[in-house]
């Protein structure tokens, strides 16, 4: 039987990507619903190729738009909770969480609230709740699926050598700057961050590589997905990004996953978990290739250190850091801050920011806000 897939923010590069693996295996899957941001042009085009039930967009004025364009065989829903109800879709068996930011959080709540399965490539969503959202999901009995290729690599790794593990070490290919000084770093563009050496990116994610907050992000998901603790969780600069990360086990030996830098690998794994299925794509060639490994330089790159501490204090700091940065890296976009002070506004706010114990829903998205006002007050915007 055909597996059905919701995928939350199909417009964007995960989204993109997701759909490109449906339609590399037909008759294996159908499209149930989609969500996307502001992008209708592409929204619809998705829903007139995959012929999905329902899709949704935030704004109600976009969501008229596509109703007069799909006419009444799809059904169009909008804002958050419109999303949320993709999100539920009955008779769905997987959602793909690839929305961009904290706005992907309460969509992932209500899929696993409604027993579905999840992929999972919204960062926030462990980053800002990992204790709620893996409690909630052991107690539905829903798998989270990891779409990163660290953490599918980590996955992986797993599944082929048991439970005792010692060490996992996530590998980051460091950037467009990781060989440039700090004086050189001072005046680097927009331009030239989105220019990542080796994987093609949204925008968001491209900048938080650049910064290594996307590797610090990844520790504190390793650690809410796999239940290792921080001290046992490690990054080493792989600038060549065969090696997608390892796990060291308690005997010594450490098992490493590596493949082609294509996110439609671990795109299908988790589509197709438990089974492997021929993806079409190019074989990984190692011969006359060096593989460089070494350690995080954290003076150049502070993000990666700011995101470790924010994970072991825990409570609301993850959350707080989260809106900071989301906040920090659209300013730099919009080019209204350079990329130095992405990190200095990030160690400004975290650095303030009264973290709350044992934190509720109410308490992540309330830190969520102020947060985001707090930023708002410093830019004057």
């Amino acid at each position: 039987m055909k597996k059905s897939i919701v995928i939350l923010g199909s417009t964007g590069s995960i989204g993109c990507s997701t759909l490109q693996v449906i339609k590399s295996m037909p008759g294996m899957f159908s499209v149930a619903g989609m969500t996307a941001g502001s992008n209708i042009e592409l929204l619809e085009k998705q829903a007139k190729e995959f012929h999905p039930r329902a899709i949704a967009v935030m704004q109600e004025d976009k969501a008229a738009i596509l109703r007069k364009r799909l006419g009444r065989t799809i059904k169009v829903l909008s804002g958050l909770e419109g999303i949320n109800s993709i999100a539920t879709l009955k008779g769905a068996d997987l959602v793909v969480a690839a929305m961009v930011g904290a706005v992907g959080l309460q969509p992932v709540l209500s899929a696993i609230s409604a027993g579905r399965d999840i992929a999972l490539a919204n960062k926030e969503t462990l980053v800002m709740a990992g204790e709620i959202v893996m409690s909630r999901a052991s107690r539905k009995g829903v798998r989270i699926l990891p779409v990163d290729s660290e953490h599918s690599a980590v996955f992986q790794c797993i599944g082929a050598g048991g439970q005792k593990i010692r060490r996992i070490i996530l590998t980051a290919s460091g950037g467009p700057f990781y060989m440039k000084t700090q004086k050189e770093l001072s005046k680097v563009t927009v331009k030239e961050t989105l220019n990542h050496p080796t994987w093609q990116m949204g925008d968001k994610v491209t900048v938080d590589s650049a910064t290594l907050m996307n590797k610090g992000f990844e520790i504190i998901e390793a650690h809410h997905l796999f239940g290792v603790p921080y001290e046992n969780i490690e990054v080493v600069i792989h600038p060549q990004s065969v090696v997608h990360s390892m796990v060291e086990f308690v005997d010594g030996s450490t098992i490493a996953q590596m493949g082609i830098t294509d996110m439609r690998l671990p795109i299908q794994y988790a589509l197709t978990y438990p089974q492997r299925m021929n993806s079409g794509l190019p074989n990984l060639q190692l011969l006359n290739r060096k593989l460089t490994f070494e350690a995080p330089d954290t003076k150049r790159f502070p993000c990666l250190s700011y995101a470790r501490r924010a994970g072991e204090k825990g409570g609301t700091m993850p959350a707080a850091l989260n809106a900071a940065d989301e906040m920090a890296v659209r300013a730099f976009l919009d080019t209204r801050i350079g990329f130095e002070s992405i990190a200095d506004l990030i160690r400004t706010i975290i650095s303030a920011h009264q973290s709350v114990r044992n934190p509720g829903l109410g308490d992540i998205l309330s830190a969520d806000l102020q947060v985001r006002r707090k930023v708002g007050e410093i830019m004057n915007v």
